[in-house]
């Protein structure tokens, strides 16, 4: 296990936040540029709040997060006010913010949505991935983590993130792949809560196996079919620790 995710650590996780940040803004403006205080401050703070570091349902101020950042709070109001935009967190005027509880409505919600998505993604995948596509989505399918090795979580969650984004691609249709993205990205939280409350290595290395041995196969008709059935397995596992769990961090 050590091996499979000690190579991608990354000593600082600020530090690489900062560095993809400044990188996808240089991309998008022609040319590299030092993030503004704002898109720091919002790059830290959502991080936080998708790892669960800052809890569903628990209060902040911009006074105590701008003194933790080492920022004044005018680029952390500004980012607070993009967090709420994206339902991450609610504003409450001259009483501070609140992060948005997770409830097992919005996983249900959530990934009645991705079912569909998914399900024509992978159905599309079956008939457009190319075998090196293929070979590197096996790749994916075998990564995993150690409960209780925060930077292992975080390498288990992205290679997930890759799988599925892989797939959405692999459609060739970028309109539909922008949906699953998004729709991925939603997912994070959820994923952090479920992947510290059990261990899912094996659930999700057999499933990501046999989705890849389905679409090598071309049968777009079983892709679809196979990709419906490891989401509705993910839903119902998330909701099942969540609600094993009883922590009032995760009100239902």
């Amino acid at each position: 296990m050590e091996g499979a995710y000690a190579r991608h650590r990354i000593p600082s996780v600020k530090g690489r936040i900062l560095s993809k940040l400044a990188l996808n803004q240089g991309t998008r403006a022609g040319s590299r540029r030092e993030p503004s205080l704002t898109d720091q401050a919002y790059a830290l703070l959502r991080r936080e709040i998708i790892t669960c570091q800052l809890p569903p349902d628990s209060d902040v101020s911009e006074l105590d997060l701008a003194e933790r950042l080492g920022m004044s709070k005018t680029p952390v109001r500004e980012a607070l006010a993009r967090l709420a935009m994206e339902g991450l967190l609610d504003i409450y005027p001259r009483r501070g913010y609140r992060i948005r509880p997770v409830t097992i409505k919005d996983i249900n919600d959530l990934f009645a949505v991705r079912t569909v998505l998914e399900r024509t993604a992978a159905s599309f995948a079956a008939q457009n991935m190319t075998t090196e596509d293929l070979d590197r989505l096996e790749r994916l399918a075998s990564a995993s983590y150690d409960v209780a090795e925060e930077s292992s979580i975080d390498y288990f969650i992205n290679a997930n993130r890759d799988f599925h984004v892989a797939i959405a691609k692999g459609s060739q249709n970028p309109r539909l792949s922008a949906l699953v993205i998004s729709h991925l990205e939603e997912s994070e939280r959820f994923f952090y809560i479920g992947a510290r409350k059990r261990d899912v290595n094996m659930e999700t290395n057999q499933e990501h196996a046999e989705i890849v041995t389905v679409l090598r196969s071309r049968d777009h008709v079983a892709a679809g079919q196979i990709m419906a059935k490891h989401t509705e397995s993910t839903r119902a596992g998330l909701t099942t620790s969540l609600l094993s769990a009883h922590n009032s961090t995760v009100p239902l």
